[in-house]
C-alpha cells in the first residue's frame, strides 16, 4: 500500500538537524524494525466488535483504540490505566524488571456513546459508607461478615460495622440480596451524591493577601455548592488591540455564548452565570445586569497594586436575563479601546481581582492575555537573552517561576475552588514559565497562539474556547489515592495543588486532564490476594451538585518477571515516564534529561532479557510484546518541543510542558507518534458510511520519508498541529478532487480548512477530520505544505519522528545505541545505570 524498499522514496524533506549515530552499524532494512502502526492496527481489529470486561486477567485494548468497555468492578482503562495489570509482588522485583508501578487516573474522560453512564448513588444524609480505618469507600471488592451486619474493608481488612438504614441480608454465596440492585457493590466506578459533610471548606486566611475584600468573611466553615459561575478577563492594551487578539476574543465568547443563529449552536451551560472584566493599567469591572438600559456601566479600580472588588451588584448575571447587556460589551469593548496608547497590562491584578469576585464560591476563570505583565501584582520584568543559558547550569531557572506570587496566585485559586485558563495571543515572549504556573497549579488550561493572526489562528481559537465551555467540567475538587496493604503512593504528577496532607486539590478539572500516580512497596504482597487501588474524586458539578466519584481497581499479584512483562501497559508506561522526564525540567539540565531517559529505556529491556530471554544470544535484540516499539517512543519523547536539543523559546518548552503534565494516555500516544496516513491511497469503500451508517477508518502509515512517495498526498496530525502535505510530482486528478485546482502552483498554502467539494476523495478526508474532531472535541490548527516549496514542510517533517531530525537520532540508529548498550551490559557484566562504571562515562 504504501512506498517501501523496492519503490524509490523521496529524500527526506527539509527539517531541523538531528545527530547521526556516532560509529559502525550493520545495514538494516527499515521495514524489519518493530513498527507501532502494526500493534495499534493489530489492536483496533481485535476490539472493533466485542466489548471489553473489565475483570482482572485480560490484557486492556490499547488507548489508541475505541472500544466499549463493560463495568464488572474495576474501573475502565479509559478511567485508570496501569503501568502493569499484574504487580510485582516484592519491591526486588520490582526494581529487577524496572517497569515503574504507576497509575494514569483521567476522572473525567469522554466515554464512548455506546457506553452505559457512571451510575448515581444517592447516600441519603448519612453519606455513602466508609471504612472506619482508613476512610476508603465501600467498593465491589469488599466482603461482607457476621451475616451482613459488618463489611471487610479491601484495602486495610477492617471490619466497620454497618448503618441500620444500609443492612441486608446475604445469600448462600455470602453476597447481600440486594447486590444487583446496588451500583456501588457490582461496578468499579460510582458516583456518590453527597450531604453538607462534604461541601468545600473555606481557606484559612492568607497571610498575603491578594485583594481586599469587601464582602464579610463567611460565618459558617463550609461553601455551599451552586453553579458554576465563570469570569472572563480581556487584556485591553496596545498590543492586544493591535493584533486582533482582542476583537477575535470578543467575538469567539459570543459565539460560544449565543451561536450564531444558524451552523453554530451556543453550547455555554445553561445554569451559569458569567462576570466581565478587562484591565490594562487598570482594572475596569461591568455591571451587566438586565435593568441598566443603554451602555453596561464601566466602574475602574486604578490602583493595580491594591485590588478590590468595586461593586458586587450587576457583576455576575445570567447569560438569558442580561443578553442584551452582554452582546452589547463584546461587541463595543473592541471599539472603546481601538485608539489606546497603553502598552502596559496588569495581568497578576487581573486574575487577583477575578479570584476576589469568586471568593467563597469556586468557579472558572478564562483570561485573554497579550501583554507581559510589568505592572501591577506579580509585576514581571523582560526577560534576558535566553540562548545564552541553554547548555548552562542557570538553563533550569527558564523553567520555573521568577516570581513567588504567580504561585501563590495559583495556591490561593486551587484552595478557593478557582480553575484559571488562559489564552496567550502575544507578540513577543510573555514568560509562560511564571504566567503558566497559576494555570498549572489551579488545573487550568493554557492555549497558546504567538504573533496572533485572527485568520490563520480564528479556527482553532474558537474551537478551543468550546471546548473549555462545553466539555464534561466540575470546580473545588479534591483528590486522594489510597492502596491496598503493602502499597503506598511514591508520587503523583499532573497539574494540581498538592495540599500538606498529599491530597490533590484542582480548582477545575476537566475531560481533558489526567494524574499519574507512582506506587512503591511497603511490604512483601500475597501473590494469592489481588493488590487494590482506589481513587476518590470530591467534586461539584457544573450545575452545582456535590459528589463523590470512585475508581477501583484490583490487580493480581506475580512473583515472576515474565508475568509481569506479560501484562505491561506500553501506554500507561510511556505516559508516566513523559510526565516525569517534563517534571525534571526546572531541576535537571535537558541533556541529563535525555540520558536518563535512554538509561531507563536500556534497563527495561535489559531487565527482560535477563530474567525473560537469558538463553537467547548476547547478539540479537529480543523486545518483550508490550514494550516492542518501546525505544521509538522514548526516542520521540527527546523530539518533542520541551525536550528536544538546540534552540526553542523557553515560551514554547513550558507552554508545551504544561500540556504534556496533563495529557490523556491517548493524546500523549498520539503526540509521541503522529498519525499519519496516505490520502491518495485511500480505496473507493474507506471513510465513508457504509449500508449500516457505520464508517471504517483507513489504515494508518509510519513516520518517515522512507515510506512516501513524491506522487502522494499525505496527512499527518499530532494532535496540536494537523498538516496535509503534497508531493511534487502529484497526479491532477488528486489535486482537482481534493483542492479544485489542477496544478500544485494553483495550490493555496494559506487555507485554514479544506474545501468541501462534492468528489469522494474530498469526502473522505473531511469525514477522517469530522471523525477525529468527535473523539476529541476541538479542532487543531491545519496548515498545508508543498514538496520543496513551503516553510511548513520543516514542521511537517519534524514530525516524522523516525527519521532523523529534531536534535536526534533516527529510529534506527537509536534502537542501534539501546541494542549496543544492552549488549555491553551482557557481554562485559557493566553496569547500565550511571554512576561509576556506567554508560553516562561511555565514548557514545
Amino acid at each position: 500500500m504504501y512506498a517501501h524498499g523496492s519503490r524509490s522514496h523521496i529524500p527526506q524533506p527539509p527539517h531541523s538537524a538531528g545527530t547521526p549515530y556516532k560509529g559502525l552499524r550493520a545495514a538494516i532494512d527499515p521495514n524489519q524494525i518493530p513498527s507501532p502502526i502494526d500493534t495499534i492496527e493489530a489492536d483496533r481489529e481485535k476490539w472493533e466488535d466485542q466489548p471489553y470486561m473489565t475483570l482482572p486477567g485480560k490484557h486492556p485494548p490499547l488507548s489508541t483504540t475505541d472500544f466499549i468497555a463493560i463495568d464488572q468492578g474495576n474501573s475502565s482503562p479509559r478511567y485508570v490505566r496501569m503501568s502493569t495489570w499484574n504487580v510485582p509482588s516484592t519491591s526486588r522485583l520490582a526494581s529487577e524488571c524496572e517497569i515503574p508501578i504507576a497509575a494514569i487516573i483521567q476522572p473525567f474522560a469522554d466515554q464512548d456513546p455506546r457506553e452505559e453512564p457512571i451510575p448515581l448513588v444517592e447516600t441519603g444524609p448519612s453519606g455513602p459508607p466508609r471504612c472506619a480505618s482508613c476512610r476508603a469507600y465501600i467498593n465491589p471488592w469488599c466482603t461482607w461478615v457476621a451475616g451482613g451486619a459488618r463489611w471487610k474493608c479491601n484495602l486495610c481488612s477492617h471490619e466497620t460495622e454497618v448503618a441500620s438504614e444500609y443492612f441486608c441480608n446475604l445469600d448462600a454465596n455470602l453476597l447481600r440480596l440486594d447486590h444487583l440492585q446496588r451500583p456501588e457493590l457490582n461496578k468499579g466506578t460510582v458516583d456518590f451524591a453527597v450531604s453538607e459533610e462534604y461541601w468545600a471548606p473555606h481557606p484559612p486566611p492568607h497571610i498575603r493577601p491578594l485583594y481586599y475584600s469587601v464582602v464579610p468573611p463567611p460565618t459558617n466553615g463550609v461553601r455551599k455548592p451552586q453553579p458554576m459561575d465563570y469570569v472572563f478577563a480581556f487584556d485591553v492594551s496596545q498590543e492586544a488591540v493591535r493584533s486582533g487578539f482582542l476583537k477575535t476574543a470578543c467575538a469567539v465568547l459570543l459565539d460560544a455564548l449565543f451561536g450564531d443563529g444558524e451552523s453554530i449552536p451556543p453550547c455555554f451551560p445553561q445554569t451559569s452565570r458569567i462576570a466581565i472584566l478587562a484591565f490594562d493599567r487598570t482594572l475596569q469591572f461591568y455591571n451587566l445586569s438586565s435593568e441598566i438600559v443603554g451602555q453596561p456601566p464601566m466602574l475602574v479600580v486604578p490602583d493595580v497594586d491594591d485590588v478590590f472588588l468595586p461593586s458586587t451588584s450587576g457583576l455576575f448575571v445570567n447569560i438569558e436575563e442580561s443578553k442584551n447587556a452582554v452582546i452589547d460589551l463584546l461587541t463595543t469593548l473592541p471599539m472603546r479601546h481601538e485608539q489606546t496608547f497603553e502598552t502596559e497590562a496588569a495581568l497578576g491584578s487581573a486574575l487577583a481581582a477575578s479570584l476576589a469576585a469568586l471568593a467563597g464560591r469556586g468557579g472558572q476563570v478564562v483570561t485573554f492575555a497579550a501583554t507581559l505583565p510589568t505592572i501591577g501584582i506579580g509585576a514581571l520584568q523582560p526577560l534576558v537573552d535566553e540562548a545564552a543559558l541553554y547548555g548552562t547550569d542557570k538553563e533550569k531557572t527558564l523553567f520555573a517561576p521568577r516570581e513567588e506570587t504567580w504561585k501563590d496566585i495559583g495556591e490561593q485559586c486551587a484552595s478557593e475552588g478557582v480553575g484559571v485558563s488562559m489564552f496567550l495571543g502575544m507578540g513577543r515572549p510573555i514568560d509562560v514559565g511564571t504566567i503558566g504556573v497559576v494555570s498549572t497549579i489551579s488545573g487550568g488550561e493554557l492555549y497558546f497562539h504567538p504573533k496572533f493572526d485572527p485568520v490563520k489562528d480564528g479556527i482553532a481559537f474558537s474551537s478551543q474556547l468550546k471546548r473549555i465551555v462545553s466539555r464534561a467540567t466540575a470546580y473545588s475538587c479534591s483528590m486522594r489515592i489510597r492502596t491496598s496493604n503493602g502499597l503506598r503512593v511514591a508520587t503523583q504528577l499532573g497539574n494540581f495543588y498538592e495540599s500538606p496532607a498529599a491530597d490533590l486539590e484542582f480548582g477545575t478539572m476537566d475531560a481533558d486532564k489526567t494524574i499519574s500516580v507512582a506506587l512503591e512497596h511497603t511490604r512483601t504482597l500475597d501473590d494469592r490476594q489481588y493488590a487494590f487501588i482506589q481513587a476518590a474524586m470530591l467534586y461539584t458539578t457544573v450545575t452545582g451538585e456535590r459528589r463523590v466519584r470512585t475508581f477501583n481497581v484490583a490487580l493480581r499479584v506475580v512473583t515472576l518477571a515474565g508475568n509481569v512483562f506479560q501484562y505491561a501497559d506500553m501506554d500507561a508506561t510511556v505516559t508516566h515516564m513523559l510526565k516525569t522526564a517534563v517534571s525534571k525540567m526546572p531541576s535537571e539540565k535537558i541533556s541529563h534529561i535525555h540520558e536518563d531517559l535512554t538509561e531507563k529505556c536500556a534497563l527495561i529491556l535489559y531487565a527482560y532479557r535477563k530474567f525473560c530471554a537469558a538463553s537467547a544470544a548476547p547478539t540479537q535484540l529480543i523486545l518483550p510484546e508490550a514494550f516492542r516499539t518501546l525505544p521509538l517512543y522514548i526516542l520521540s519523547m527527546m523530539k518533542t518541543k520541551p525536550l528536544k536539543g538546540r534552540n526553542v523559546t523557553a515560551d514554547v518548552r513550558n507552554y508545551h510542558a504544561h500540556k504534556m503534565m496533563a495529557m490523556s494516555a491517548r493524546r500523549t500516544m498520539f503526540h509521541l507518534y503522529p498519525r499519519m496516513l496516505a490520502v491518495h491511497d485511500l480505496n473507493d469503500e474507506i471513510a465513508l458510511p457504509d449500508a449500516n451508517g457505520k464508517i471504517d477508518m483507513p489504515s494508518l502509515m509510519r513516520d518517515s520519508h522512507l515510506f512516501m512517495e513524491s506522487h502522494g498526498v499525505y496527512l499527518i496530525d499530532n494532535e496540536d498541529l494537523t498538516v496535509l502535505w503534497i508531493g511534487s510530482s502529484v497526479s491532477p486528478q488528486v489535486l482537482k478532487d481534493l483542492l479544485d485546482v489542477d496544478d500544485i502552483m494553483q495550490v493555496d498554502p494559506h487555507i485554514l480548512q479544506l474545501p468541501a467539494l462534492p468528489t469522494r476523495l474530498s469526502t473522505q478526508v473531511r469525514n477522517i477530520l469530522a471523525h477525529r474532531f468527535a473523539q476529541r472535541g476541538y479542532v487543531p490548527k491545519f496548515t498545508l505544505a508543498r514538496q520543496n516549496m513551503d516553510g511548513a514542510e520543516i514542521e511537517f517533517s519534524d514530525m516524522l519522528v523516525e527519521d532523523q531530525n529534531n536534535a536526534a537520532m533516527s529510529y534506527l540508529d537509536y534502537l542501534c545505541l539501546v541494542h549496543k548498550q544492552i549488549h555491553t551490559a551482557l557481554t562485559t557484566g557493566a553496569s547500565i545505570s550511571s554512576g561509576h562504571g556506567g554508560f553516562r562515562s561511555m565514548p557514545w
